[in-house]
């Protein structure tokens, strides 16, 4: 009787001790969270603190765009297995699982949510996936994203893999900490991205080069700037509307975003204006980016109300390095590459120019 006693003690000791934990964890968990402002950062330390605690080897997210939120996009994954292009794997709003899971609100299996959804049309990518559970991400009754998670590794021989009431519990104390999470950060992006052109806008460019510099500074590492402007913009709204121009701007943005590195920075200036941050990126390098975005933009046929056009830009590059350009603040390296911009025009147009430190005088003067 004793000794089933103090096995008994033992036991609720050991259950306390586990729940102590995973509130800690859940704490340092949330602190993670908070502190990654950036949403490709906030859902990596999401997928990946579910697959810590719950021990999976698959995981994801699925979030609602940021620009017209009719669809939920897989935006992240972290597996071993092949998967295509992120862009296949679509839920559109629309869909009856979306409604089933913000009505659920808490984890459920693929066979569950498929059995309530005879109509889905997303059933194939959902299977594709392999998911052992399924977790809608709910802030104030809004669905924002959805969680999967994969195949479990299993620690005890004689356990089929299924998820206890607390495992489920707790992956959904979680998921309510990752949706908040991701509710703050689509507002941070909404308020610093241009909705035309989905690019930052200037303040926060500001923002982010001015952080970068003082890290370029700190290590001695070489950053660059780029200043791009499109070529007679004015041409295309007088002559074809200011339909035509947005087309113009937005056609020219993804350009510009697709041959960049995903650690890279683009911002709309203002008007016709695009800037480019390069981080840990010297004169040679940024002029190679500058050269391949204008041929790009160069051999690119643009189709507005079936007319062609030919649209070109012209470009200017400023480099920080701590021995040739130790430049002190963010605005004066913008200002030199504005000043390679200008050189650019005077000089034909369709170019890229270099702008050398002797262009500006130090703004700090």
């Amino acid at each position: 009787m004793a000794t089933r006693k103090r096995r008994t003690i033992k036991e609720v000791s050991a259950q306390y001790e586990k729940r102590i934990y995973d509130l800690e964890q859940l704490l340092d968990i949330s602190r993670s969270f908070n502190s990654a402002l950036e949403g490709a950062q906030l859902l990596e330390s999401i997928v990946f603190s579910c697959m810590a605690q719950m021990h999976v080897t698959d995981a994801g997210i699925f979030v609602l765009d940021l620009i017209n939120s009719e669809n939920f996009t897989l935006e992240t994954r972290q597996s071993n297995a092949e998967f295509g292009s992120k862009n296949k794997y679509v839920i559109p709003f629309t869909d009856p699982i979306i409604a089933v899971l913000t009505e659920e609100s808490h984890p459920v299996t693929l066979e569950y949510l498929l059995a309530k959804c005879p109509d889905t049309n997303v059933a194939d990518i959902l299977k594709s996936l392999n998911p052992t559970l399924i977790i809608p991400l709910i802030q104030k009754n809004h669905i924002n994203g959805i969680l999967f998670l994969g195949e479990r590794f299993i620690f005890d021989p004689d356990s089929d893999g299924s998820y206890t009431d607390y495992e489920k519990d707790l992956i959904q104390n979680i998921a309510s900490l990752a949706a908040i999470a991701i509710n703050n950060t689509m507002m941070i992006e909404r308020s610093s991205t241009d909705m035309m052109t989905q690019l930052k806008l200037k303040y926060f460019f500001f923002n982010v080069l001015t952080e970068k510099l003082y890290q370029a500074m700190t290590e001695k590492l070489p950053l660059s700037v780029i200043m791009f402007d499109i070529d007679f913009f004015k041409h295309f709204n007088d002559t074809y509307g200011h339909e035509c121009g947005d087309y113009v701007l937005k056609e020219v943005a993804k350009l510009i975003k697709t041959n960049l590195r995903g650690e890279d920075l683009a911002s709309r200036y203002g008007g016709e204006e695009f800037t480019v941050l390069l981080n840990n990126t010297d004169k040679e390098d940024a002029m190679m980016v500058a050269e391949r975005i204008r041929t790009s933009i160069e051999s690119r046929d643009f189709v507005f109300n079936d007319i062609k056009m030919k649209v070109t830009i012209s470009s200017g590059v400023a480099v920080f390095n701590h021995e040739t350009n130790p430049v002190l603040n963010s605005a004066k390296l913008v200002n030199q590459a504005d000043q390679g911009l200008y050189m650019s025009k005077h000089n034909g147009r369709n170019r890229v120019t270099y702008a050398p430190p002797s262009l500006v005088k130090d703004t700090d003067e």
